[in-house]
């Protein structure tokens, strides 16, 4: 179903899904464009033959397949992914681009974009393969439009392969998981697997269980406004109390000074006048006291800012995101275990790796229903230099239908 992989890709990135997390907390899903994909998914499901396709109101679309003959008493599980894309790239007017047989050289793409094996070595690594990116201007889509098309694409297989024996399955698309908003009001009575995967990761082979601890804040700043010929001892600039604050962060822990298991303060948005300011941040931690230690910074930040501009205000407000899912995973270890069985199975290695983010199944598995991440074959997510190669969503669509075969045989 190589063929089926890539148009799939090609149509639903093409449909422009940009979510906003500023809207993304009092509206649901954020964007209008959103829902431009959630009922085409929606039609290609009812068309598909898929029972019990559902769309709500918040745009939380649900499809399911009756488990074959003899597999009626295998466990129900769920695959999900998101349809909306990042902010953090331009994501409107997106265009994707196919190379076939990839040479080994730098693609250039539009806007002076360059995807180079120089820069990006696992490019190397699918030469004479099919790659898919964007114009250059835009992000891709690939996170997480890869794992839509590699999850409808393994339920065509069932569909049209009636030999292939599954148990229940249930397929799950979400709206602004790139705002970690994606699961606030999800309606979990209307879910009938308690195990799920989501469809969510990088590279081939990526198998993840555990992500960060992950908290948003939100630190407001407020000075006093005065003529500046007039401003000795009384003017209290709000706009440099935030640039104050930022700085204060630690450099060495921000995103692009840590990897592996290292967590990170990071500045997200900063704007203000003189009068007001506010700087928006994300904390991401590996460890709950780690965590505990970057909010009780985050204050003490705030106490040294005020104390820098007498008459100044910081005021520091902190929001959960999702909890490292690591704990109610290993609650159910065949979830793991078939998965990892499933990737060698089909020749692909086991990359057992932390996500320095996190997913829908990070909030779900919160919610009860143990849900790790599987790969999707994409890199360089929330960028113009996103790319996926094809072979590597083949990959993954082989492992999705070795591992539904594993659990229709599980009771």
């Amino acid at each position: 179903m190589k063929e089926k992989l890539l148009e799939r890709l090609v149509r639903y990135t093409a449909v422009s899904t940009p979510s906003d997390r500023v809207l993304a907390e009092t509206r649901k899903p954020s964007t209008e464009c959103q829902w431009d994909l959630l009922r085409q998914l929606e039609k290609e499901m009812r068309d598909m033959g898929l029972a019990r396709v559902e769309l709500t109101g918040d745009g939380f679309l649900f499809g399911r397949l009756d488990p074959s003959p003899g597999c009626e008493r295998a466990p129900s599980v769920g695959f999900m992914a998101h349809v909306d894309t990042a902010s953090d790239a331009p994501g409107l007017g997106v265009v994707p681009r196919v190379h076939d047989n990839y040479d080994g050289n730098p693609i250039k793409l539009g806007g002076g974009t360059v995807l180079s094996p120089e820069d990006f070595p696992a490019l190397l690594k699918y030469r004479g393969d099919t790659i898919v990116t964007s114009s250059g201007d835009t992000l891709l889509g690939a996170d997480d439009k890869a794992g839509i098309a590699e999850i409808l694409t393994m339920a065509e297989y069932f569909l049209s392969h009636p030999e292939a024996t599954h148990g229940p399955l249930e397929f799950i698309f979400t709206p602004d998981e790139e705002t970690g908003c994606g699961m606030d009001g999800f309606p979990l009575d209307k879910l009938e697997s308690k195990l799920c995967y989501t469809v969510d990761g990088g590279d081939e082979g990526e198998v993840e269980e555990e992500c960060y601890y992950a908290w948003g804040a939100e630190v407001s700043f407020t000075g006093r406004a005065i003529h500046p010929g007039k401003a000795r001892g009384k003017l209290v600039n709000a706009a440099s109390m935030a640039a104050s604050f930022a700085v204060m962060l630690p450099r060495s822990e921000s995103p692009e000074a840590t990897d592996g298991r290292f967590g990170n303060f990071w500045v997200h948005h900063i704007e203000g006048t003189i009068e007001s300011a506010r700087l928006t941040l994300f904390l991401r931690d590996f460890d709950r006291e780690g965590m505990d230690r970057r909010l009780a910074a985050l204050e003490a930040f705030a106490a040294a800012t005020e104390a820098a501009f007498p008459g100044g205000r910081v005021q520091v407000e902190t929001k959960k995101q999702y909890l490292n899912m690591k704990e109610g995973i290993a609650a159910e270890p065949r979830l793991i275990d078939f998965l990892v069985a499933s990737l060698e199975e089909e020749g692909v290695v086991p990359l057992r790796t932390p996500i320095r983010g996190g997913t829908d199944g990070s909030r779900l598995t919160e919610m009860g229903i143990p849900t790790p991440n599987i790969y999707t074959g994409g890199h360089n997510f929330h960028s113009r230099t996103e790319w996926i190669p094809l072979s590597a969503m083949e990959s993954c669509l082989r492992v999705l239908v070795n591992l539904v075969s594993r659990w229709a045989r599980a009771n």
